[in-house]
């Protein structure tokens, strides 16, 4: 791979246990080609947008031979590890020393290394000058503005950058729904059966701003050159196994895993799992409903201002509930559809810095439940995967009793309360759960570390030294799953029911607000530095969040029809009514 490698200490000295730690680079020369290599894309001098080829280099905006920054420190990192992965074996049967660890013809080496727990830890450093002007423009100043997303995705990559484009998109997006929701809420605040207007804007508005939205990625996507990047051959996952075979496709040999046998413990383990966990949550939410009959009894019996706090008690331990089976879900649907293996992150414009345990063979210990159960092949299979199963219990889980009490109890009083609990209780949770809590976790860490860094003797840069051991002990960043996820579930509460709730969006702005400056923080604070991944797009959330808004159209549609003044218009023919209804959601679903 023409890669640059050293040990950051020498003299074959060991440091924090049995650990050789080692930084990778590489030349200018070597990040150019390997720039072509990869298909990056690049403006030229005539503002089109091109793959980069070093033959042409000359033609590309601001390209000089000596200009080291024409390639993003993001570009850089994707290169080295798109190098590192592309390391493959020849004739070579095992690892070195490691005779468990097989090798097969033209397979990653990289990836067998993390699958085998030898590579323990491979992730970026932070530059820290950059780091501190990013910080500075991102949320060191506490004012509203746009985020700097051009910055963002130079440091970070794209598929982080789309994730906080996003995130602003939405927070402005909702802002025209709090500004009628507030008047909206006040004027009507006893009448509980006048959302007529505001559900018919509402089945509006969750249609557009996705369609909308689409554009704007486009734009974004143009502009970093990820709309026309070719996609990468998909390698194998760490964690796949399987007997040795012939791939069909490609002729090497590699593991195979029989798609019957997937599709088997698919439908014999995953999904009556993922049925028995709907089931324990139908089970809570029927106590929710006991608990909120107790508390209104006794409100009916006291009439008292405690009494009257009371009735909120219920909502909000049910909200807590939500919250912590949710998470423990999550954890238990990531284990059903793969093991969570050796993490990987990376630095300083094209530097890497790895761990390799020394010791036992195998390094990492193998624990019984480290061979996948799903076993998927595909990096996009298994978040395709992961995601379903993930959100179609958040979704059962969160807003099933928001439709038993809206279509079943018909009471939207109660409906009116338990939206206001739910939505404000699991955003109070995050912020505390994702910011808060991770944030002072993390500097009593750093306090540690550098005490230990100072107690050491050992003839090496300490500057660099100290960064790599503070930033290894650091979080690892799992990616935007949890942060799209809380988003999905907003979208919801707005967009489902928020007709008769209107300040819903009104807390799901301040919500935002303060979300951009903390997830902002975590990235630049607690996190280690994620590799960048090439995107152009929010890929599968986009699914996700266009299926709840056909979800949201049927269900406003549904509220309309109830509606005491749409049915004063149909006094005589429920079937009239039912077919507007019916016809007024395949409208709304056919919306571009």
């Amino acid at each position: 791979a023409q890669l640059l490698i050293k040990p950051l200490v020498e003299d074959g000295k060991k440091i924090d246990g049995n650990q050789n730690i080692y930084l990778v680079g590489a030349s200018h020369l070597r990040l150019l080609l390997g720039a072509e290599t990869v298909g990056l894309v690049k403006e030229c001098n005539d503002h089109t947008m091109r793959a980069f080829t070093y033959s042409s280099r000359k033609t590309f905006k601001n390209f000089a031979e000596d200009n080291h920054d024409f390639l993003t420190m993001t570009e850089c990192q994707y290169i080295i590890k798109h190098e590192l992965e592309n390391l493959r074996a020849k004739d070579e049967k095992m690892i070195p020393g490691y005779p468990q660890a097989k090798l097969y013809p033209g397979k990653s080496i990289m990836r067998r290394l993390l699958t085998n727990g030898i590579l323990v830890h491979m992730f970026p450093l932070h530059d820290t000058e950059e780091l501190k002007k990013l910080g500075h423009t991102w949320y060191g100043q506490l004012k509203i503005r746009y985020q700097p997303l051009d910055e963002i995705r130079s440091y970070f990559g794209e598929t982080i950058s789309f994730y906080f484009a996003f995130l602003e998109y939405f927070t402005f997006a909702l802002i025209p729904m709090a500004v009628i929701g507030i008047p909206y809420y006040f004027f009507a605040w006893e009448d509980y059966d006048k959302y007529v207007i505001f559900a018919t804007f509402n089945l509006l508005w969750s249609t557009v701003i996705l369609e909308v939205w689409k554009r704007c990625c486009a734009v974004m996507a143009y502009r970093w050159g990820t709309l026309l990047m070719k996609r990468q051959f998909e390698e194998p996952r760490p964690g796949f196994h399987g007997v040795l075979g012939i791939n069909p496709v490609t002729g090497r040999e590699e593991p195979v895993y029989s798609s019957f046998k997937r599709q088997l413990r698919i439908y014999l383990v995953s999904l009556p799992f993922v049925c028995l966990c709907l089931y324990i949550s139908l089970y809570v939410m029927m106590i929710y409903f006991d608990l909120e009959n107790y508390a209104y009894l006794y409100h009916e019996v006291n009439q008292s201002d405690l009494s009257n706090l009371l009735l909120y008690v219920p909502s909000i331990i049910y909200a807590v509930v939500i919250e912590v089976l949710n998470r423990i879900y999550q954890y238990a649907a990531e284990f059903l559809t793969s093991w969570v293996g050796p993490t990987f992150t990376f630095p300083l414009a094209g530097r890497a810095v790895f761990w390799w345990e020394n010791g036992k063979e195998g390094g990492m210990i193998h624990l019984p439940w480290s061979r996948e159960c799903e076993n998927h092949r595909l990096e996009s299979s298994y978040q395709n995967h992961l995601v379903l199963k993930v959100l179609v219990f958040n979704f059962f889980n969160c807003f099933a009793s928001l439709f038993y009490i809206a279509f079943i109890l018909f009471d939207m009083k109660l409906l009116r309360q338990s939206l206001a609990t739910l939505l404000i209780t699991s955003q109070i949770l995050n912020q505390c759960v994702e910011a808060i809590l991770p944030y002072c976790l993390q500097k009593r860490r750093n306090k540690r570390v550098k005490k230990r860094v100072k107690a050491l003797q050992i003839d090496t840069d300490l500057s660099v030294f100290e960064q790599v051991n503070l930033e290894k002990e650091m979080d690892t960043y799992l990616g935007t799953f949890d942060d799209y996820l809380e988003l999905f579930l907003q979208f919801g509460y707005v967009s489902l029911f928020s007709c008769v709730y209107p300040l819903a969006a009104v807390f799901a702005v301040l919500n935002n607000i303060t979300e951009m400056y903390s997830d902002a923080l975590k990235m630049c604070s607690i996190f280690k530095r994620p590799f960048s991944e090439p995107a152009a797009n929010i890929g599968v959330w986009q699914l996700a969040f266009e299926t709840m808004s056909v979800i949201s159209v049927v269900t406003n549609c549904v509220l309309i029809g109830m509606s005491p003044q749409v049915n004063a218009l149909f006094p005589d023919s429920k079937t009239e009514l039912i077919l507007i209804v019916v016809l007024a959601e395949m409208y709304g679903s056919l919306l571009p």
